[in-house]
């Protein structure tokens, strides 16, 4: 085992984890040519059977919405919704698919919120992401509003952003908070980053996460989701008893 961990970093499991106990994926993009993610419907299928391969019950795709870049909207998101069931359906691929959004706290984003027209997931959860260059200013301030008008407010891969991994501090301040993290399991082999990967142990150490996501994007996101499987960290977060993606079902 320890030249397990000198090679890898940390212990790996000699079989893979069962992705059916997470049975919600809450975080990928698999609706075609709106965002970073899939590029065609056959792409996105080619997704899907992959990942009810591996045993996900129901997925909740999440849309990039960005002012600058993805200016997606509810009518985009749901139109292609509509066009992956139909394509399940022709297919006879039996899996729920539902939608959400993930949105970036940008300029853009207040007027959303102001709006009320924001997509969220389960009970009223809401997927946010932040800029990978610097937290925004007002962020407390956003996040608190958002509470207040009744959004539980879900923060996706905080273990990306590497403004704050000298200061785990702030992951307990935002737990504390009432915010919920969301871990990107691709995070646990190192495949973002190294410092992602020890940032990501650290916080399932701390039983700070309350959210797994695979962010599926494509087929190389999904091949290194696999390999995450033999990761002894998902099945420790797994085993804190603090994962959530259940009540999205």
């Amino acid at each position: 085992m320890n030249l397990l961990k000198n090679i890898f970093g940390s212990a790996k499991s000699e079989t893979s984890f069962d992705f059916s106990s997470i049975g919600v994926d809450m975080h990928s993009h698999l609706i075609p040519s709106i965002d970073d993610g899939s590029k065609s419907i056959e792409e996105s299928l080619e997704l899907i059977k992959n990942l009810k391969e591996m045993g996900y019950k129901k997925l909740i795709t999440t849309p990039h919405i960005m002012a600058d870049r993805y200016k997606n909207t509810p009518e985009i998101i749901n139109e292609g919704l509509k066009i992956i069931r139909k394509t399940l359906k022709d297919q006879h691929v039996e899996m729920e698919i539902d939608v959400a959004a993930e949105y970036l706290i940008d300029d853009g984003f207040l007027k959303k919120m102001e709006s009320g027209k924001l997509m969220t997931m389960g009970d009223n959860f809401l997927l946010v992401e932040l800029s990978y260059f610097s937290e925004p200013l007002n962020l407390n301030s956003i996040l608190f509003e958002l509470q207040i008008n009744n959004y539980k407010v879900i923060l996706a891969h905080p273990e990306r952003y590497t403004y704050w991994h000298d200061n785990m501090d702030k992951y307990q301040d935002l737990y504390d908070r009432g915010i919920y993290l969301q871990l990107n399991i691709n995070s646990l082999t190192g495949w973002y980053s190294k410092p992602s990967r020890v940032v990501a142990q650290k916080l399932i150490d701390k039983k700070l996460i309350k959210f797994l996501g695979s962010d599926t994007h494509n087929m190389v996101y999904l091949n290194e989701l696999k390999k995450s499987g033999f990761s002894e960290y998902i099945s420790k977060a797994m085993d804190s008893n603090k994962i959530m993606n259940f009540k999205l079902a």
